[in-house]
């Protein structure tokens, strides 16, 4: 299939939305402390990969995306269809000999960076246009495809002598995007857009071959952009009433769509593997692409910044994406760095009770104010777990599988831990504050509190308590 190009209306109605898809393109691509060495980045690509069909057949992962939501689209219509992903593109590291033969070696150390091996990530774009009148039935399939190629790079040293090369290499991929429509009963004029994106690599994983051998067949970090030149979409997160019975018939498989660009228009879908929120935005406050977000931007700042002038070298050779992480750090403005502290997005009036025929009062005390409400004491409340009072002292066994709301809950599960506190929020939660048996840290977290939270479904009574 050959690529269309999009007219300046619909490019610009989708560069709204690439912002935020750069950010699903990029997520976790290379993560803190940004150098290949890290345990952390020997594992790549978690989100949005379509492996190829034989890899999908022998390990847990998924060679398709499949997303369907409702449409009402004009007379006349077109869908206009951005499929993006990214390519592993294998880097190797030849030294030069000095008979002038180039072998492979583990690392190049230059003044600046130490390059390794390295799977970079190669954006790429799949873009069609079709009439929304000719998805009935079956309706259309684009099968695409890229070719495998390779690349060289010479690496010269501080004396302009070529000391090394870098050898990048592609694979063939291939897949395709199937699109169709279906009118739905009901007095409203919606249709059921359904589009899939799939592998089709014929790429054979070999006896004993790893999920390293499959990825530079990938589709990684796939997610497709939708755009209606006439008509809408209907919110999957937030739907009309009329329309909940629809959307939750909707079959979405390793992706889900939300509404795109500014709040207010619905003529942009952004298909997502990762789960996000009608009109997601990136924080003003941002100072760019850090593409580590597991971690908040400003610890992420103050932690690259702190990085060894050593490690630097590390993370400058292992991707030009890392090397710019480390530059914007060492150059990052204090004020642009106190902005990342924290933003208020909104504000409401909080009152005290209301008198007869009289306005708001406000409170005696402050509603923030943790001695505000003298009928509660983390001392010496209870809360009810299984019938049985916790309380500050009570031993417990903590259970956050439950909710597993934390990597770290992995390693807490049937940990058994004492209750420090039983704390209450403004917003009436009940959480308890504790510490883990066996912890050797467990006196410092008491003497500056900072404990570990659970809530009460998330423990129960140790036995002995």
């Amino acid at each position: 299939m050959t690529t269309v190009a999009f007219s300046s209306g619909t490019e610009a109605r989708l560069a709204v939305a690439r912002q935020v898809a750069d950010a699903v393109l990029f997520e976790g691509y290379v993560l803190y402390p940004y150098r290949a060495s890290a345990a952390k980045n020997r594992l790549r690509w978690q989100f949005g990969v379509l492996v190829p069909p034989s890899w999908s057949a022998r390990a847990d992962e998924h060679d398709f995306q499949h997303t369907e939501c409702l449409m009402e689209p004009r007379a006349g219509a077109e869908l206009a269809v951005e499929v993006r992903f990214l390519r592993a593109q294998r880097r190797t590291v030849e030294q030069r000999g000095e008979d002038g033969a180039f072998t492979p070696t583990a690392e190049l150390r230059l003044a600046d960076r130490v390059l390794v091996a390295w799977d970079e990530g190669v954006e790429e774009t799949v873009t069609l246009v079709v009439p929304v009148d000719g998805l009935d039935g079956d309706g259309t399939v684009f099968p695409f495809g890229r070719p495998a190629a390779e690349e060289t790079e010479q690496v010269t040293g501080d004396d302009g002598a070529v000391i090394g090369r870098l050898v990048r290499r592609r694979e063939e991929i291939s897949g395709a995007v199937r699109i169709s429509a279906a009118d739905l009963d009901g007095p409203y004029r919606v249709r059921r857009l359904t589009v899939t994106v799939e592998n089709t690599s014929t790429w054979t994983a070999p006896p004993g071959a790893d999920r390293h051998a499959a990825l530079p067949y990938s589709l990684v970090a796939a997610h497709t952009l939708l755009r209606l030149d006439a008509g809408s979409f209907l919110s999957m997160t937030d739907p009309p009433e009329w329309a909940r019975g629809a959307v939750a018939a909707c079959r979405n498989l390793h992706t889900w769509p939300v509404l795109a660009g500014e709040a207010g228009r619905a003529d942009l879908v952004l298909s997502s593997p990762i789960i996000l929120e009608d009109h997601p935005a990136i924080a003003p406050e941002s100072p760019g692409a850090l593409y580590d977000a597991t971690e908040i931007d400003e610890i992420l700042a103050l932690r690259t910044a702190a990085l060894t002038d050593e490690e630097k070298r590390e993370a400058r050779g292992t991707d030009d994406r890392a090397a710019a992480v480390i530059d914007l750090a060492d150059t990052m403005p204090p004020d642009v760095l106190e902005r990342l502290h924290g933003a208020v997005r909104s504000l409401r009036e909080v009152t005290g009770p209301k008198e007869p025929d009289g306005p708001c009062t406000p409170p005696d005390t402050p509603w923030w104010d943790p001695g505000g409400d003298t009928g509660v004491d983390p001392a010496t409340d209870h809360v009810l777990v299984g019938g049985r009072p916790v309380r500050a002292g009570s031993r417990v066994v903590l259970r956050p599988r439950l909710r597993r709301t934390d990597a770290q809950d992995l390693f807490l599960d049937g940990r058994r831990a004492l209750v420090e506190a039983v704390l209450h929020d403004v917003d009436g939660g009940v959480h308890l504050a504790v510490t883990v048996d066996d912890d050797p840290g467990a006196d410092i977290r008491r003497e500056q509190g900072r404990f570990l939270y659970f809530q009460p479904d998330e423990v129960e009574p140790a036995e002995d308590t």
